[in-house]
């Protein structure tokens, strides 16, 4: 008797043994399994994450195109109203005839443009400057000093220089500007601008 009952435990002790490793394997292929869940979705959310920050550089990058061509407006804003005001002032100041009647094409030229610029900007919702610069009230105030043939050639001078950036600014924009109606006013304008810069080398050149 003794000797079964000590078969009955050996029994029960591998019984429970076998149980024990029943229950690890178990385990351990759950938690494999939650493992391999885990890095599957930490790959996605990578992968995910990667996506959404190249959309966003994407993004960035179309704004600033966007950038680019506010900056024009904002250029040819300030340059306009400058070529206005100095014209104004040569129109009643000049003691050339040929200046004084450029001067006062100027005013009717820009002043055109600059409206159109201004009905641009307010369809883009852009805000362009309301004065000139202080580079240009720089030029002004010099002007202002100066008389009969000191103030002629100044003036020509300086619409010299003016136009041939202004000629090369737009015609720049009318080839790359990223809106197209930007691209399509300063392609619109760029003739008039290159008249200009015709006008006043021949005007400098008769000055030499």
């Amino acid at each position: 008797m003794k000797a079964i009952f000590i078969y009955l435990g050996i029994a029960l002790l591998a019984i429970a043994g076998l149980s024990a490793c029943a229950k690890n394997t178990y385990s351990t292929n759950t938690n494999s399994s939650n493992n391999g869940f885990a890095n599957t979705t930490n790959i996605s959310n990578g992968n995910s994450m990667n996506s959404m920050s190249n959309s966003t550089a994407t993004t960035n990058m179309d704004k600033g195109s966007t950038s680019d061509d506010s900056d024009f407006m904002n250029e040819a804003a300030v340059g306009g109203m400058a070529e206005v005001d100095l014209g104004k002032l040569a129109a009643s100041k000049a003691s050339n005839a040929e200046v004084k009647k450029f001067g006062q094409l100027m005013v009717e030229d820009h002043t055109k443009a600059n409206n159109e610029l201004k009905a641009l900007a307010a369809k883009k919702a852009v805000k362009l400057p309301t004065e000139t610069d202080a580079e240009h009230k720089s030029t002004m105030d010099d002007l202002k000093g100066r008389n009969g043939a000191d103030f002629d050639k100044e003036y020509v001078e300086n619409m010299y220089e003016d136009h041939k950036q202004d000629v090369a600014a737009f015609e720049d924009e009318a080839q790359n500007a990223s809106d197209p109606d930007v691209r399509a006013f300063a392609s619109k304008t760029l003739p008039t601008l290159k008249k200009h810069l015709d006008m006043i080398t021949a005007i400098r050149n008769k000055m030499q």
